[in-house]
């Protein structure tokens, strides 16, 4: 495993890191399908075994489940490894009811006391607002319960989630991290991670497999289980993005899809990690080995058009 810098911040990352929404479960829909908890923990355990100390998870996935899981599996290594976590995206209620975003001061120190229970830790590396609106990253307001958390030693670094490439160039003044999308067929990010880079900010790549389609598992005629977000893919796009994962498998047989697409984002210099998802031992296994296969060249690049 190969590390980098995170921005300014002093921390090192493994280059592959691990996303946690798939293992919040389908309890609740919004998911990547069922999973078995004993599984997710091997998973993450697995991840740790190969060289990985950055995990990725939020409040929401799985209503606190997938944090809980992490906690588990993260409990006795702790401060060998960095977690990140988000606020805001959804409000959780004492009822375990949850509800539209909310990124008020006093949620937010609600919400971080219940995460840091789940997680059983008591701080969080990276804080992250959980994909804020445009108005409110340029207001910047809610930047402030998270530089508070961070005077109290509760958080070490104030991070931020976002979609589109505004919302990153405007947080890229107050946050110490940005997370965005980025991937072989969606690269459209590439500049706020450039720039995010030059003001020492650290990048942290989401959804690289594009939700899984480009591992090569899926087709046109691929379905989907009630509550997986996957079933809301247009066609067009299904069928673009699986042929796309087909014509990788056959032009890179010395790696798998997923490798691949994960190796194309790890060549820009401006990631400071990638954070592919996993459910089982053996997916972690092969997202991990992706830091250690050869880079690709120019001429493979130039396959994506890159």
């Amino acid at each position: 495993m190969k590390f980098r810098q995170f921005g300014s911040t002093g921390m090192k990352t493994s280059e592959v890191g691990m996303g946690c929404w798939a293992i919040g479960g389908n309890a609740f829909g919004n998911s990547y399908g069922t999973t078995e908890d004993a599984e997710s923990v091997k998973a993450v355990r697995k991840a740790v075994d190969l060289g990985c100390n950055f995990f990725d998870t939020a409040d929401v996935y799985g209503h606190g489940h997938s944090e809980e899981l992490l906690g588990i599996a993260l409990q006795k290594i702790r401060r060998g490894v960095l977690i990140a976590t988000k606020v805001g995206g959804s409000y959780v209620y004492n009822d375990d009811k949850w509800g539209n975003m909310n990124f008020t001061a006093e949620y937010v120190r609600f919400a971080i006391e219940q995460s840091l229970l789940r997680l059983k830790t008591d701080y969080i590396d990276v804080y992250q607002l959980h994909n804020p609106t445009l108005a409110m990253i340029k207001e910047g307001e809610v930047f402030r319960p998270l530089r508070g958390l961070q005077k109290e030693g509760k958080i070490r670094h104030v991070g931020i989630s976002v979609f589109t490439l505004d919302e990153g160039l405007a947080a890229l003044d107050h946050a110490d991290s940005i997370q965005c999308v980025f991937n072989i067929i969606d690269p459209r990010n590439y500049e706020m991670m450039e720039t995010a880079k030059r003001r020492g900010i650290g990048v942290i790549v989401r959804e690289p497999l594009a939700n899984g389609l480009l591992t090569g598992k899926y087709n046109t005629g691929s379905s989907f289980e009630k509550g997986d977000i996957r079933n809301n893919t247009p066609p067009q796009y299904m069928e673009g993005v699986t042929e796309l994962a087909q014509e990788i498998k056959e032009r890179f047989p010395w790696a798998t899809p997923a490798q691949i697409a994960l190796k194309y984002v790890l060549s820009f210099d401006c990631v400071s990690t990638v954070i592919p998802g996993a459910k089982t031992p053996e997916q972690a296994a092969e997202n991990m080995a992706a830091s250690d296969i050869r880079p690709l060249t120019k001429e493979d690049m130039a396959v994506f058009g890159s």
